[in-house]
């Protein structure tokens, strides 16, 4: 179904690409504006997708459907649902904002800069509106390549070590998942990923699909132990670069476990759910712990990022609406939280060319604008009542209790850890006395940095007060997979199943 009449999601992937390549032929100046205009223009198209996208009751599932045969069973078939609409939104909302901050700060290869990036939104864009195995896959895996041209050629001292790592980290499960990929539609007969979703794949065969999937998926999201290439890869990445890798790179993973694991592997799921449950567990608490000790900024978030994902995937396989529902929040609070922070570390690394925790402090006597910014974005990523980050974690944590409390408690901790080491970051930036005299003469935030984190400031506050906007759109499409997958669902704690415990029920009640 296209409601509009005309193919507004391929000529979303056609507007950054025409200007990708039409970068490469002009001036550094020009690049620029020719890069922010593509990006505003499938902001408004974005807009346009969102305003048209038929979020009622009884509304068919996937939507702005283009179907055209290349050859064979492959097609140009692309067609969003609720959730793939709402992450390419985050995606055309952060990328102006990421070109906006390379304004002054990159001055090298510009117009291939702006290529690179604009390229990575056509990938990610094209990753979540795919409606056929391959075209995912195609979208999913090319994403690698600007990614790795970003951090490899713009980034800092050890970018060539970090684009390494991130490349080789991320390519080496995705080559289980394409072999699972072909076993998948020869077994079907289809490559068109709403069959799939629908498809019972033989429960002896969905163990082995599932891990094929998870090694993909796990090292995108990323899942601890396999996450040691984020924490590099964000450091050495120039500040846009981490903006988007954060932002949008890292909900990959995610997507595809909605998109894939559970509605296609659902009893492999279920039986898997202890791997889910463990990893998540440990990453909350031991990244959590490593985010405490770091000096630099950067690291620090990176570090985070690692833990409030993990909430993300503990939500993911609870089997329930509010799990489910939940992890959607999270994720694109993150994307709009962790981005704005890699933001508010660029804008004073653009100043003073260091990320050391250390060179700052009271940076609100000469900062107040960006103290007052970087507070909110702070007490967001806590999980404040009021910002995006509380609604995520709490419906995320609230889903995970009805499966397992002990995972979900452990989980919890992450919101007690989180508090100190943004808390303790931010007093030591913004508040004190300034130990450094080149740090007290900063200027405050100019105007581009304003509507750059005011932007998002203003998402975060409308996603905290009024969270149903975001809620709505997938609603249906949340209930449709928790349908799918309630046959596999696992057990709860029985000490803990919800309302009253059968044994205070009188014995003609329990009977009922």
């Amino acid at each position: 179904m296209n409601q509009l009449g005309f193919p507004i999601l391929t000529l979303m992937l056609a507007v950054p690409m025409a200007a990708a390549i039409a970068c490469l032929y002009v001036k550094d100046e020009a690049a620029r504006w020719l890069a922010l205009a593509a990006t505003l223009v499938d902001f408004a198209l974005g807009i346009l997708l969102w305003v048209s996208f038929d979020a009622r009751a009884g509304a068919p599932q996937w939507q702005f459907v283009e179907n055209v045969p290349v050859f064979g069973r492959f097609a140009w078939a692309l067609g969003i649902d609720g959730i793939a609409m709402l992450l390419i939104e985050l995606s055309v909302f952060l990328m102006p904002i990421c070109i906006l901050a390379s304004w002054t700060s990159i001055t090298k290869r510009v117009p291939e800069y702006m290529a690179a990036f604009l390229l990575t939104e056509v990938l990610m864009i094209g990753t979540f509106a795919a409606q056929d195995l391959f075209l995912f896959y195609i979208f999913f895996e090319a994403g690698l390549i600007p990614m790795y041209l970003i951090i490899g050629i713009w980034g800092g001292a050890n970018r060539i070590y970090a684009s390494y790592k991130f490349f080789l980290y991320t390519l080496l499960g995705s080559v289980l998942m394409l072999i699972a990929m072909l076993w998948m539609s020869n077994y079907a007969g289809t490559t068109d990923i709403p069959t799939l979703m629908n498809t019972d794949f033989p429960v002896e065969a969905q163990t082995w699909l599932w891990l094929a999937f998870f090694a993909s998926f796990a090292v995108k999201v990323p899942m601890w132990p396999v996450h040691t290439w984020l924490p590099d890869a964000h450091v050495q990445a120039p500040t846009a670069g981490s903006v988007i890798l954060a932002g949008v790179l890292l909900k990959l993973g995610g997507y595809g476990f909605i998109r894939f694991s559970l509605p296609m592997f659902p009893e492999a799921s279920s039986t898997l759910i202890w791997v889910i449950l463990a990893l998540s567990g440990i990453a909350v608490v031991y990244t959590s712990l490593v985010a405490l000790v770091q000096n630099d900024m950067k690291k620090l978030i990176a570090y985070s990022s690692v833990a409030h994902m993990a909430i993300v995937t503990i939500g993911l396989f609870a089997f329930n609406r509010q799990g489910l529902e939940g992890s959607m929040m999270v994720m694109l609070s993150h994307g709009l939280v962790s981005g704005a922070l890699f933001l508010c570390v660029g804008v004073i690394y653009d100043r003073l060319h260091t990320r050391e925790i250390a060179r700052y402090g009271g940076l609100s006597n000469n900062m107040p604008r960006y103290a007052l910014l970087f507070m909110l974005f702070t007490m967001a990523s806590v999980g404040l009542p009021g910002t995006s980050g509380f609604v995520g974690e709490f419906l995320s944590l609230m889903g995970a209790w009805q499966v397992s409390t002990v995972a979900t408690a452990v989980c919890t901790t992450g919101i007690i850890l989180g508090a100190a080491y943004m808390l303790y970051l931010y007093w030591r930036v913004a508040f004190g006395t300034s130990r450094n005299e080149d740090a007290a003469a900063m200027p405050d935030l100019d105007m581009r940095e304003i509507i750059s984190l005011g932007a998002i400031a203003a998402v975060v506050l409308w996603m905290g007060v009024y969270p149903e906007s975001f809620l709505a759109p997938m609603r249906n499409d949340i209930g449709a997979l928790v349908a799918r997958v309630d046959r596999a669902k696992p057990s709860f704690d029985p000490q803990f199943a919800v309302g009253k415990p059968q044994a205070h029920l009188p014995v003609e009640a329990a009977a009922h």
